[in-house]
C-alpha cells in the first residue's frame, strides 16, 4: 500500500435536521444530514413529507426549462 495517499480518518459528530446527533468513522470531521434512522419514515412507521416542494422550481431554475418543457 503506498504511504501519504490515504485521507486523514476521524471520528465524525453527525448531526441530522431533527436535532439528533451521533458520532460516526468519517474523512470529515463533522457531517450535517437531513434525515437519520430517529427521523426517517422508515424507521418510525410515521409517514411524513421530507422535502418535496420546490425540487421541481430549483430543476428548472438551474437548466433554464420550462415546465411544459419536461
Amino acid at each position: 500500500m503506498k504511504e501519504k495517499i490515504h485521507p486523514q480518518f476521524h471520528q465524525a459528530t453527525v448531526t441530522c435536521a431533527c436535532g439528533n446527533s451521533f458520532v460516526t468513522g468519517s474523512t470529515r470531521k463533522a457531517l450535517k444530514v437531513d434525515v437519520c434512522s430517529k427521523c426517517h419514515p422508515f424507521f418510525t412507521g410515521v409517514q411524513k413529507i421530507v422535502d418535496t416542494t420546490g425540487r421541481l422550481e430549483r430543476f428548472t431554475k438551474r437548466f433554464g426549462l420550462d415546465k411544459k418543457d419536461l
